[in-house]
């Protein structure tokens, strides 16, 4: 598996690995599924965009032979390293793939980028996903966010109970 940094040529294939990670039928192959918890969208081709052209900012797409296996967003985010976008093709969710990605994201903000820490937000009820993350030594900071009700760029909200948690961890 490799590693590079997205570019503007590759926003449609890495729209479409999220949202197949994480909405709709295709989702429900792997286990990050979030279509029993929110409809609509999870990015468009604005939002990444947005990303790979974002000074301070990275898109990790991992791949073996050319072929797009996982993604993550990366970014300098007052001081501490933010970490987001995390798909991997649901078809290969548990075979590695994702903990090499979490891995590597960790190794550029803190060898490259000199953070001392990597920050991430998690829908709290996402239980088996916050506990992968404290497995790899993240930990809950009890800082809770609200989800943005009514902004269907975050997707369409199928519960009322949904907020973030920031989860960290000190690289």
């Amino acid at each position: 598996m490799t590693y590079r940094a997205a570019t503007l040529a590759d926003v449609d294939a890495l729209v479409a690995l999220v949202e197949s990670a994480y909405r709709g039928d295709s989702s429900k192959q792997g286990w990050t599924t979030e279509a029993d918890m929110l409809g609509g969208r999870r990015t468009g081709a604005d939002d990444v965009s947005a990303c790979v052209e974002r000074a301070d900012s990275r898109i990790l797409i991992a791949e073996r032979d050319g072929k797009l296996l996982g993604c993550a967003h990366i970014a300098n985010e007052e001081g501490a390293g933010y970490f987001g976008m995390f798909s991997v093709s649901p078809n290969l969710q548990g075979g590695g793939v994702g903990k090499a990605l979490l891995a590597e994201a960790e190794r550029v903000v803190r060898d490259e980028w000199r953070l001392p820490a990597m920050r991430m937000t998690v829908i709290d009820i996402r239980d088996e996903l916050i506990a992968f993350y404290e497995r790899r030594g993240y930990v809950r900071t009890g800082i809770k966010k609200p989800f943005p009700y009514g902004d269907e760029r975050f997707g369409q909200p199928k519960r009322d109970d949904l907020r973030f948690e920031v989860l960290e961890k000190t690289l």
